[in-house]
């Protein structure tokens, strides 16, 4: 399921990379070593809201969801998961699923905000994203 006039926001591309394609999302690790924090896009132009998304969307999305979440928290060490769609500042529609950590930079509260990002070094990056891609298959 995706839509050939679907355009990824300018603002999630800069900030992120992209680890996988499922069958609705594309999922993008944002570029902040201080958290494993994923985002599933999906692949249709003009959604907002997750009610904008038809039923058979709304349930493949929060499967994609819960296969993500399952798979970061098996991934990499972690007290919490949060979950969220805010799309305050960018508007298209997109779920965070961050792993969290007590006493991470942000905790206990939100990600959002809190200082400045740390991006991954290359190495960091790309083992980063080859154990993301190697459990996401599985």
């Amino acid at each position: 399921m995706s839509d050939t006039t679907f355009v990824l926001d300018p603002r999630l591309k800069a900030d992120t990379q992209r680890v996988a394609a499922l069958s609705l999302c594309d999922v993008l690790l944002m570029n902040d070593a201080r958290y494993a924090w994923l985002i599933l896009v999906p692949r249709l132009a003009g959604c907002t809201e997750i009610l904008d998304l038809p039923e058979a969307g709304r349930a493949q999305l929060w499967q994609e969801i819960n296969h993500v979440a399952a798979m970061l928290r098996g991934t990499v060490p972690c007290d919490k998961l949060n979950i969220g769609a805010l799309g305050n500042i960018v508007r298209q529609l997109h779920v965070h699923v961050i792993a969290r950590k007590e006493g991470d930079a942000a905790w206990p509260g939100p990600v959002w905000g809190q200082g400045a990002a740390r991006p991954y070094s290359d190495a960091e990056l790309e083992s980063i994203m080859q154990r993301l891609r190697k459990a996401l298959a599985t």
